[in-house]
């Protein structure tokens, strides 16, 4: 009998946003999380994507919202079960997002033992700024800033990532088909902080400001 659902998985075309949490150590610590020794993996929804620098609104759930500065991968073709040593040639783009995190909301869900959804994945929760191509990134350590008013509030390093990005592609692909057009948020250093209406930031990849939004 012919399943009424039938679809080839390969020619999907939705996209995808995976993020990555405690990828740096010294952002686990803040935090008082535990250090994790595989990728602590969850994902956001398409409607969580807020692009071309369109301002953010505050959500009324929450009275702790707080910014976390990633940088962002995005895919150029497909791909299941990935070899960390093919993994990079994944990459087509890269710039630099924001996870937003209702902190507050957070924590309940952790003491409850309850998924995180609701206090990351909410509409609009993943600014994406600019992307440039990857080439010119390959093998190199990144440096990566945030600024919050003028005032730089998180500098990062992808050498100090616990889970480089071949790591992160390869872990993705065991569970998941990697598609052209996914976006992989990759975890935050340190730094993390609350967020007001009127708040003004800027993220810096290399020097290059990809990332430019308004919260109101």
């Amino acid at each position: 009998m012919d399943c009424l659902f039938s679809l080839d998985i390969f020619n999907l075309t939705i996209m995808k946003i995976f993020c990555i949490g405690r990828n740096y150590v010294d952002h686990a610590k803040e935090l008082n999380n535990p250090v994790p020794k595989k990728p602590l993996l969850f994902m956001k929804p398409p409607s969580a994507l807020l692009k071309e620098g369109k301002p953010f609104y505050y959500p009324d759930f929450t009275k702790e919202l707080h910014y976390e500065c990633e940088v962002v991968l995005k895919m150029k073709k497909n791909g299941r079960h990935v070899h960390p040593q093919y993994a990079e040639s994944y990459i087509g783009e890269i710039g630099l997002g924001i996870d937003f995190t209702a902190r507050d909301i957070q924590s309940e869900c952790k003491k409850k033992g309850h998924p995180w959804e609701i206090a990351k994945a909410f509409d609009w929760s993943a600014p994406l700024g600019e992307l440039v191509p990857y080439e010119e990134f390959v093998g190199k350590p990144i440096a990566f800033n945030l600024d919050k008013n003028g005032e730089t509030v998180q500098v990062g390093n992808t050498a100090d990532m616990i889970f480089n990005f071949a790591t992160l592609i390869s872990y993705i692909s065991q569970y998941f088909i990697v598609q052209k057009g996914d976006y992989i948020y990759t975890g935050t250093p340190a730094g993390v902080g609350p967020v007001t209406i009127g708040d003004h930031f800027q993220g810096y990849l290399e020097g290059k400001k990809l990332l430019d939004f308004k919260v109101k």
